[in-house]
């Protein structure tokens, strides 16, 4: 079923399309899992396991990394000074 769910992840595949000969299991169950996990808090544990044992071995290395705040949402924020304005609210006029 893991690997299952890593494969649709990671290739954005269609559940329905996951072929049985890959030995992955259903692509129904394999969905059905990831919500369970999901609801249950298997990801941030897992997460939370894998960088333990990293740390441990010594394996990361940050020299390389990047802070990426891009899929935070900035709650009550002001706009942007420099943001350009909204062409949507307004129709276009025709040249011709």
């Amino acid at each position: 079923m893991f690997q299952g769910i890593l494969f649709v992840l990671h290739t954005g595949d269609a559940w329905e399309r996951l072929s049985q000969e890959l030995g992955f299991g259903s692509g129904m169950t394999c969905w059905r899992r990831l919500a369970e996990w999901t609801e249950v808090g298997v990801w941030p544990r897992l997460h939370a396991a894998l960088l333990a044992q990293f740390r441990s071995a010594n394996a990361l290395d940050f020299s390389r990394a990047v802070v990426d705040g891009s899929h935070i949402r900035a709650l009550k924020g002001a706009p942007r000074l420099d943001e350009a304005p909204s062409t949507g609210a307004k129709r276009a006029v025709s040249i011709t």
